[in-house]
Order: C-alpha cells, then structure tokens, then sequence
C-alpha cells in the first residue's frame, strides 16, 4: 500500500511542477514582468519581482495542497484577494494587449473614446458578481 502513496506522491509533484512550469513560461512569453516593471518605473527590482512570483506560485499552492488556513482571518482573506484580483488583472490585459485584442473589438463597437470606462465596467461586473456568487454560497 505504502509503494502506491509514493508513486501517486511522485507522480502527483510531477505534474504539479509540470504546470507550473507551464504558467511561469506563459507569464514570461507574454511579458507581464517587463510591462509591470516598465509602468512603474522599477527596473532595479527586476530581480524582487522574480522572487516574489515563484514564492507567491511556491507558497500558495503548498497552502492550498496542506489546507493551512488563513492567520488573520476575513481580513487576511479580502487582503489576499485584491492581491489575486490585481494579479489576475494584469495578466488579462497583459494578454489582451499582447493579442492586439482591445483595438480589434474597439473598431468592431466603434466606439470612439471611453473605452477604459467599458473595461473598468466589465471588471466591476466581474467582481459583483463573484461578490454575489460568494454571498449566496452557489455551488457550495
């Protein structure tokens, strides 16, 4: 029994770091780094900002795999998730901008100015409805 657990062990931290692997490679095709780092005007941090992704990717998913739960509680929590949100965020428009979506869907509307306002609308219609999902506790 115990040289089942250790192959579903390793097998398991395989593809694990498989995908991760994967996601970090993605991060970096895409350029969210250089983007972020260029907005902000923090090149001599490049370095900060590698380690704090692979620890942020390291630690919240050994968090998530041993269920540790969350020191502080619902701040911690609504702290945490700003933090995914902002993160999330700017993959999405590092993705689309790399996809030269905006300007496509910008024509296809025709919509002459505004058109930050449209995006930070659908990002506060994203969040209401997560809000609203978590309120009512749907499919939990």
């Amino acid at each position: 029994m115990w040289i089942k657990q250790l192959f579903l062990g390793f097998f398991g931290l395989c593809a694990g770091g498989m995908t991760a692997a994967g996601v970090f490679a993605f991060l970096a095709m895409i350029g969210i780094l250089p983007r972020l780092i260029g907005k902000t005007g923090t090149k001599r941090q490049t370095r900060l900002y590698e380690t704090m992704m692979i620890l942020g990717g390291s630690l919240g998913n050994a968090a998530d795999l041993f269920l540790v739960p969350l020191p502080a509680g619902k701040p911690a929590l609504a702290a945490f998730g700003g933090a995914v949100g902002i993160f999330v965020g700017c993959l999405v428009m590092s993705l689309a901008e790399t996809l030269k979506a905006l300007p496509v869907m910008n024509r296809r509307i025709r919509l002459a100015v505004g058109f930050p306002y449209v995006v930070l609308w659908i990002g506060i219609g994203k969040m209401l409805g997560s809000l609203f999902y978590f309120y009512q506790q749907i499919g939990g």
